[in-house]
This record gives structure tokens, C-alpha cells and sequence, in this order.
């Protein structure tokens, strides 16, 4: 049993969303003893020239104003950190990831917090973890030539050090949405819990 999964929605759609759907599968499947929620259809900030000069000053020499311009990714960061398994439900949107989870991963990818730099690049600082990507698309076929939601997810949190990526997809529903949820629940199921 996984002790604690963050839950991420990424779909603006609260009602009626694939993916949403998929990723509580995915999270019941792992049966977790703790679930921390964020659900991204409640907008994140987006970075600013001020949470960009915040966030490169030395957190002992930060103020007031800037301690509160990072308090949001803080909280964010500290989700990240306390959870064993991350399961993201994941829109792909015009070939690409949704920009409410582009905001999520410009606040949480942060060099001293989720990566680092060495003299042989940077370096991901959150090992060990699981991510399960529960994908859903109109048109789009996971792992294609024109996705560039799955791969650009996979990258991202390689980067922050979590190599061990599930994808559960229920993609081109456009094109027989029956199947492509029957192929998905399937796969859930099949999940190493």
C-alpha cells in the first residue's frame, strides 16, 4: 500500500472530465493511507519578475513581501517532498499539457528544492518516488509523433528526479471512446499497487 499519493487534477473541467475520472481510479487503485489534493482547475499564480527575483535570493536574506511571493510554491514544493506517489490526471490540450500544470511545474521546479546543479549538470532531488500519468485526449494518440504532453511530463519530472512514470491513457476518444475507456480502466487495474 502506498503510504501518501498527491492527487493532481490538471482539466478546468470539474464535471464530465476523462481524466479527472481516471485519476481517482488510478488513486483508489493505490489505496494510499494519505491523500493530499490539489485540484489546478483553482488557478495558480503565474511567474512574475518579482517571484523570479524571490526566488534567486538567498531564502536567509529574503523579506517579508518576498517570503509571501513564495508561499504558494512552498506549499507546492512541500506537497511534492511528503508524498511516495504522485498521480497527476492529465488533458492534453491542443497536442500539449494544459497551461494550469505549466504553471504548476514553473513553481515547483526550483534548483535547492527539487533539483540541484553540479559540476556534471543538474540533478533531481526527489528519487524515489512514483508518478502515474492518467492522460485523456480528444484526437491525440498517446506516445505519438504529435503528442507532446507525455513525453514533456516525463522530462519535467526526470528532471526534479522521479524516473519511475506509469501512463494510463484513455486517448482519441474522439475516435471510439468506449474502447479507449474500456483500454484504460484496464490499465488501471493492472497497476502495481
Amino acid at each position: 500500500m502506498t503510504k501518501t499519493v498527491l492527487h493532481i487534477d490538471a482539466s478546468p473541467r470539474r464535471k464530465d472530465s476523462t481524466s479527472r475520472d481516471l485519476s481517482g481510479r488510478v488513486v483508489k487503485h493505490l489505496d494510499p493511507a494519505r491523500i493530499i489534493r490539489r485540484d489546478l482547475a483553482t488557478p495558480l499564480p503565474l511567474l512574475t519578475e518579482e517571484w523570479i527575483t524571490a526566488n534567486f535570493t538567498p531564502a536567509d536574506q529574503r523579506d517579508a513581501v518576498q517570503r509571501d511571493l513564495l508561499s504558494i510554491s512552498d506549499e507546492l514544493v512541500r506537497e511534492l517532498q511528503q508524498a511516495d506517489a504522485i498521480v497527476i490526471g492529465l488533458p492534453i490540450y491542443n497536442f500539449s499539457i494544459p497551461a494550469a500544470l505549466k504553471a504548476w511545474i514553473d513553481l515547483v521546479a526550483r534548483v535547492g528544492l527539487t533539483f540541484k546543479y553540479t559540476e556534471n549538470g543538474p540533478v533531481g532531488l526527489l528519487q524515489g518516488k512514483r508518478v502515474v500519468l492518467a492522460i485523456a485526449s480528444g484526437g491525440t494518440a498517446v506516445g505519438s509523433e504529435i503528442d507532446f504532453a507525455t513525453d514533456y511530463a516525463r522530462h519535467v519530472l526526470g528532471f526534479m528526479g522521479i524516473s519511475n512514470v506509469d501512463v494510463v491513457a484513455a486517448d482519441q476518444m474522439a475516435l471510439d471512446a468506449q474502447s479507449a475507456l474500456k483500454n484504460a480502466h484496464q490499465a488501471v487495474s493492472s497497476l502495481a499497487a
